[in-house]
């Protein structure tokens, strides 16, 4: 068994991030996926980035367990090669603008008189109606127009600032590939496909909402927000950094004996769980100023016997050395043809009957061109013409 989408065909014409990780995860659990690539580039991806003999880490990482074909679809028969793959698959799955992909005589509509049963799916980055539908967007552009760069605001200065990872993109790939799942159980049930549609926006501002917009939640009367600090737990120790934090009173009361200092306990701003999010900021000032007395390590060992949650705050070169990380053999390690040795996480859901893992590496451009166009019915012959013509490489 090679996971639990084994038998599921996924023709995948996404470029970029949200797309192609959202098909990756659906590759990562046995789907049979195949990525359509146009002639020379490809994937822009393929070389965007560090990386390693012109083949970037994200692609590296973002596409494997897939498959790659090349497709001029705005040649005729390029066009038709895809619509004959679209005859056996479960899914579709583009990120164009909206429209484009109608334009190109890829809409819904068509592709369905093709494969009835279809799941075909659409990633925007704002959805198909409205001023900004038709705007070019990436990463950044989301969190600007969803509020998370103003989530991120300078506490001293109030100025916004973008995350250092493209978390829209991310959160619109898993959205989709959770949507594309449900999509076909609701498909093996009624046994009818449908058209499922996803935007950038709409992902970020669901994932957002529970706490960054808890003030604007309930209509009609006003709420404070919650304070710029409340999120910032990191804390200097004498030899680094690490985290604490402390939700229930239990908890709280643990924290303060540990820090060595009980009157914490008598403050009423602190006495309970709203008071010290209200409060977060005196608060914290006085939990920077107790951490900043003894090593890291000595502070985990209490604070881990008292019950209070906390964490070393790793850099990124120390993270596979981390005997949790060691423990559940997130990392694993093997050999691409082209990039060499790559380290890269696990698919992070572990199946227990049908598991999900590494199959293939992410594939050169048109590598599995010859096989997958064979299997859609092409011989050799004509896939020799379709090459002639530029049509395929």
């Amino acid at each position: 068994m090679s996971g639990p989408l084994e038998g599921i065909r996924v023709v995948d014409l996404t470029t970029m991030i949200s797309g192609p990780i959202a098909t990756r995860i659906l590759a990562d659990q046995g789907a049979d996926v195949i990525k359509v690539e146009a002639p020379g580039t490809g994937d822009l991806v393929r070389a965007m980035g560090s990386g390693r003999d012109g083949l970037s880490a994200t692609f590296v990482l973002a596409n494997r367990n897939k498959r790659s074909v090349v497709l001029d679809l705005k040649q005729s028969e390029g066009l038709a090669a895809l619509l004959r793959l679209v005859e056996s698959a479960d899914v579709f799955v583009q990120n164009f603008r909206p429209g484009k992909a109608d334009a190109l005589g890829l809409s819904e509509p068509a592709l369905r008189e093709r494969a009835p049963g279809l799941v075909y799916v659409s990633i925007s980055g704002f959805g198909e109606q409205g001023p900004y539908a038709g705007k070019r967007v990436y990463d950044p552009v989301i969190q600007a127009l969803s509020g998370l760069a103003d989530v991120q605001s300078d506490r001293d200065t109030g100025r916004p600032r973008m995350m250092r990872l493209i978390i829209p993109d991310k959160l619109t790939a898993l959205a989709s590939a959770q949507a594309i799942s449900a999509a076909l159980v609701a498909r093996e049930r009624s046994g009818v496909g449908q058209h499922v549609r996803l935007a950038m926006l709409d992902a970020t501002l669901e994932f957002m909402w529970p706490e960054a917009m808890a003030a604007h939640t309930f209509t009609g009367r006003s709420s404070k927000g919650r304070p710029q600090l409340a999120q910032d737990l990191i804390f200097q120790t004498a030899d680094g950094y690490m985290t604490a934090g402390a939700v229930s009173d239990a908890e709280w009361r643990a924290l303060a004996h540990v820090a060595g200092h009980p009157e914490w306990l008598e403050d009423e701003r602190f006495a309970t769980a709203a008071g010290r999010v209200l409060h977060a900021d005196a608060r914290l000032a006085l939990m920077a100023e107790a951490f900043r007395s003894r090593a890291t390590g000595e502070w985990l060992v209490e604070l881990d016997a008292a019950g209070v949650p906390c964490a070393p705050v790793l850099r990124r070169e120390d993270l596979a050395s981390h005997p949790q990380i060691e423990a559940n053999d997130v990392l694993v390690e093997h050999e691409h043809p082209v990039a060499g040795a790559v380290r890269e996480p696990r698919p992070a859901a572990r199946f227990e009957r049908t598991p999900s893992g590494l199959r293939m590496p992410a594939p050169g451009l048109g590598e599995h061109s010859d096989p997958v166009l064979a299997e859609a019915g092409y011989s050799p012959d004509e896939i020799r013409e379709l090459r002639e013509a530029g049509v395929t490489a």
